[in-house]
């Protein structure tokens, strides 16, 4: 006899519950325009710095959708949630992929400009 412990693993038992990540705040005040250019040059450069290029953006549709289709994603694609908000995950070939909270999220200080409205 087996106990629960032994069973195997399946690529779903890899996949914790992704959640928003806590409110932060950025080191001064940015703008809704500021935040947006320094995601475009994140998700520009990230693939740049290792790992595979469909993790990456697979990431990135994670990142910019809801909860539950970010979840379908992150399974999908195979990819090991090491935090449940996604500032560290894995690939399947054990690849870190590290996103910063200014693409998860906005922060707690973040500043209208006249491109808001």
């Amino acid at each position: 006899m087996g106990c629960f412990v032994s069973r195997p693993q399946s690529a779903s038992d890899n996949t914790k519950r992704i959640r928003k990540p806590k409110p932060w705040r950025h080191t001064e005040a940015i703008t809704k325009a500021q935040l947006t250019q320094m995601r475009e040059e994140f998700w520009d450069t990230a693939p740049h710095y290792g790992g595979r290029r469909e993790i990456w953006d697979a990431l990135h549709a994670a990142a910019e959708g809801e909860l539950d289709m970010a979840q379908t994603i992150i399974e999908s694609a195979g990819i090991i949630v090491q935090n449940p908000d996604l500032t560290v995950c894995y690939d399947e070939r054990g690849a870190k992929y590290e996103l910063p909270n200014y693409v998860l999220s906005e922060p707690t200080n973040m500043v209208r400009d006249n491109s808001d409205s």
